[in-house]
């Protein structure tokens, strides 16, 4: 198995835009409970071309402000602003910033969107503040933020373990997916605390995932709470092998070429918002794959 690891540096896009792309959790094992509460797990993380877009301008003072963003989160609860403190509490760094969050990633879908986009302001603003942390240093900020938030900073597909945050990148097979993402927002805390849910799975290995082994343990919870997401569930299964990243409301189903999950994403009932994306090993914030 091939080890991968970005080796270009993060840069925005012809537009400006620094993105902040999606990931899929391919799999997700849910080990025991650890005293802090937190959940022991095996997950493996893949990224897909699908991103949100952000846009940075140097201030003369030193606020940090975001000047566009998700309506239903206040400013300064905003994981990207919450990063871009961290980073500045981190270094010292007395420096300024605005910032413009083009959402194309739905909330508590279980794609990460909110890590992603934290992940990639910390990229942005150690560049353009000039703070010069390695990405170990920026992932460990991330992950005071957000368990997810490692994973982003790397860049990498990996093989998750801890909380998600103890990560071997890997390199995977690149499907083109169709992704569902029915119209909820899934509370993570609420499936976690779900007396149903399966918290002592057995630990596997990378090989076992790539001969087969790649169940959702939070599958079960989600569509039994959650009866939008049970029916967009059913209608992909029965013309995919469908499966559930991470926690959220989000589907999926990996496709051998564009033009059958374009086909598939046709048939998609209007109710069901959907996208076709690629698979990326490397996040699309890294450059090409």
């Amino acid at each position: 198995m091939a080890i991968l690891v970005p080796v270009l540096t993060p840069r925005p896009d012809t537009d400006g835009a620094w993105l902040a792309p999606a990931k899929l959790n391919l799999m997700l094992r849910v080990l025991g409970r650890r005293a802090d509460g937190y959940h022991r797990l095996q997950t493996v993380f893949q990224f897909v071309d699908r991103c949100d877009r952000l846009y940075f301008d140097h201030r003369d003072d030193s606020r940090i402000e975001r000047l566009e963003g998700p309506a239903e989160v206040p400013p300064e609860q905003d994981l990207v602003v919450r990063a871009a403190h961290a980073l500045a509490e981190a270094t010292g760094c007395r420096s300024g910033i605005s910032i413009r969050v083009d959402k194309h990633l739905p909330m508590g879908g279980g794609l990460g969107g909110g890590s992603s986009d934290a992940a990639t302001t910390l990229h942005a603003l150690n560049q353009l503040w000039g703070t010069g942390l390695s990405v170990e240093q920026l992932a460990e900020i991330g992950l005071r933020l957000g368990a997810d938030v490692p994973v982003f900073v790397r860049g990498a597909a990996a093989w998750g373990e801890g909380v998600g945050e103890t990560l071997v990148p890997v390199e995977l097979p690149t499907p083109w997916y169709l992704v569902l993402a029915p119209p909820c927002h899934v509370a993570t805390a609420a499936v976690f605390a779900d007396p149903g849910l399966t918290r002592d799975s057995g630990p596997i290995t990378l090989v076992d995932f790539l001969r087969g082994n790649a169940v959702n343990d939070c599958l079960r919870i989600v569509l039994d709470q959650y009866p939008i997401v049970r029916q967009a569930f059913d209608w992909l299964a029965d013309r995919a092998e469908a499966k559930l990243t991470g926690t959220g409301a989000c589907l999926f189903a990996a496709l051998p070429s564009q033009s059958e999950a374009d086909q598939l994403l046709a048939e998609v009932p209007d109710e069901i918002p959907a996208f076709v994306a690629r698979g990326r090993n490397r996040s699309p914030l890294f450059g090409a794959a």
